[in-house]
Parts: structure tokens; sequence; C-alpha cells
């Protein structure tokens, strides 16, 4: 792993980003924004997930002035997705939006760009610079003919300069595209360009198997590199399974730890229990839990407390038995059928005793 990059550091709402703070999980909601009870529901769902900023599409003025109603029954920092109309940018700040996230050069020129970043002045907040490989300027597209890595860095520097002959610095940026190693070697280029913080993400990723690939090889590349201060994978899919594998990816960089680990055997022809199911329940149940143990769940009691070793709990099944075993040696040995109830009880059990 390579030290992170020490960006200089924005803050959105009570959230710090670069300059050294833990690597920031984001989402962004699904629903109709002027629907406030479903976006705050969903919000909510997010928050116990892990998800630390959110943002929303805000597609009209009522849109924007949803955000008052949204902020004040939410806990994390709301951003406001802008395109287009700089007065929605400019509505959505005076209703509370903490972020905001625009692509400079398709808000209708510098005079319209400055009442923005006038406005972003006034009430605090950050700027999230977002280039995205569908919708480079002509000119770049041109020059480079597709949206390559150096066509998609030359875009956002540029943009950002506008906002630099403004006085305005509080940004981050972000480059998408939908292809994993293109969004690698842009932000790459980016990332020595330049020192403001870097959001991360793969645009269009696809569902949960293919979107997760594909994020997690771009992002796992350019955060083992050091380079990102925050991220979002893009999933077809809830936004709250964006969070789990997020955290997940930086679990698996030793990034950040929250909640716990869940480790589990392939199976093979040993397996005489239905591993398959067991596992679900327990990833279920260990969902809204945050304290960081490792729990296995294993398929032969021959070899599974062995293997499993360094778990802080695990089971094993087999010949209508399950064996529970804490730190790879046995506890306790429980009937087949009481499994998954007793197992519950003994994770449940220990997460109150890790608690501070």
């Amino acid at each position: 792993m390579q030290t992170r990059k020490n960006t200089r550091q924005i803050q959105v709402g009570p959230v710090a980003v670069g300059g050294g703070a833990p690597v920031v999980v984001q989402s962004m909601t699904n629903t109709d924004t002027r629907d406030v009870a479903a976006t705050v529901e969903q919000i909510r769902r997010l928050e116990e997930a892990g998800c630390e900023i959110i943002r929303v599409a805000v597609l009209d003025l009522e849109a924007a002035r949803a955000i008052r109603a949204i902020r004040e029954r939410i806990s994390i920092p709301l951003i406001a997705d802008i395109h287009f109309d700089h007065r929605l940018a400019i509505a959505a700040m005076e209703h509370g939006a903490q972020g905001i996230r625009i692509n400079p050069g398709n808000l209708g020129g510098e005079a319209k760009l400055a009442r923005v970043a006038e406005a972003a002045s006034a009430h605090g907040v950050a700027i999230r610079v977002g280039v995205n490989a569908g919708s480079l300027e002509k000119d770049i597209l041109a020059r480079y003919g597709h949206p390559t890595p150096a066509a998609l860095a030359e875009s956002a520097l540029r943009n950002v300069a506008k906002l630099e002959r403004l006085g305005f610095y509080e940004i981050k940026i972000s480059l998408k595209s939908s292809d994993a190693l293109t969004t690698v070697e842009a932000y790459r280029q980016l990332s020595a360009a330049c020192d403001y913080p870097l959001h991360l993400g793969v645009t269009e990723a696809g569902g949960l198997i293919a979107g997760t690939v594909k994020s997690s090889v771009a992002l796992g590349i350019l955060l083992y590199e050091g380079i990102g201060d925050t991220f979002r994978i893009s999933l077809t899919r809830d936004p709250v399974e964006e969070i789990r594998v997020g955290y997940e990816l930086l679990r698996s960089l030793h990034l950040r730890n929250r909640g716990p680990e869940l480790i589990s055997c392939p199976t093979c022809g040993r397996c005489q229990v239905n591993l398959f199911g067991l596992a679900e329940e327990v990833e279920r149940h260990i969902q809204k839990l945050t304290t960081p143990l490792k729990i296995a769940v294993m398929g032969c009691v021959v070899n599974g407390p062995g293997e499993a070793r360094e778990a802080d709990i695990g089971v094993a099944g087999g010949n209508g038995v399950g064996i529970i075993f804490k730190k790879g040696k046995i506890f306790k040995k429980v009937p087949e059928d009481q499994v998954l109830e007793i197992f519950l009880h003994e994770i449940d059990q220990m997460t109150r005793e890790h608690q501070p």
C-alpha cells in the first residue's frame, strides 16, 4: 500500500474530505427528491449501513426546495446534484445543501458560474467539479478523438481553473468513465497535476456483480496507490448495497474497518449442511452491527476451526451437529437444528462484550 497523497482538505458539512481524513463512503438516492418521505426513508437506511455523505438529484425548483425538509430529518451531509441550470444550484444552497455537484462547463457561461461560486462562498458550501466521459467539451473531444484519460483530466483542470479565477477553492474533483482502466489512468494524471481532494467512481458500472467487480478493480487500484479521498460504488441496485460494497473494499485494503467481517468457505464435497443458507442468515443478521468482529461460517467440522483460526467467532457444521468455536478453539457443540439460533446469540453476546 502506497502512502495516501496529502490533498488539501475541504468540509462537506461536518465531514472532512482530504488532508489525511479517512476515506469517505458516499451514495446517491434513487428516489424522487420531491418525495420527501421516500427520500428520507432511503437516506435513513443508508445511514444505518454507514453512508457518510448523501447526494440527491435536483431536477427542478421543487426538488431544490425539498432539500430543507430532507436535511431536517437526516444526520449526514446532503449534496445537491445539478445539471444545466445555475438557478437550481443557488436555490439548493439557499435551502440547506451542504455541497453541490456541477459540471461548470454546462451551466451557461462564466457569469452564471460566478453567481454559483458567490452563493457557495456565502453559504460555506463545497463544490464538486464532476467530469463525465459522456459530456466532454467539443474541442477537447475533437482533439483527442474519444474520452481518453488525458481528455478527462484536461477537462477537469479547465473547469477547476474557472472556479479558481473566481477566487473559489473549496473544490473536490471527480472523473467518471464506464471503463475501469480509463478511470484509473485519468485519476492518476489528475492526481499528479493538482492537490484537490478526489472523489472516485466508475459511472454506469452495472448491476450488483458487474458493478461491484468493475468498481472494485478501478477504485482498488487507485486507493492502493494512495489516490482518492471519497468515493461511491455505483450500482444499478438498492443504494444500500453500494455502502456495503464500499466498506468491504476499504476493509480489504486495510483502510477502514466498520462492522463485522464475514468469512466463509466456498463448500466442497465434504460439506454436509446447508452452508449457503446459514451464511446468508448470518450475513443478514450482522449487517447493522458496527463492532469490527471477524466471523467465520465453515462447512467442515474437521478443518473449519483451523482454517478460520483468526476469527473471533465461527461455526462449522456436519453430521447433525454444529461446532461453535472462538479464536480457533471449540467453544460449544449444538444440534444442527439449533445452530443458527445459538450462533446468532453468541455473536450478539460477543458484540456487547466488545463495545466500549
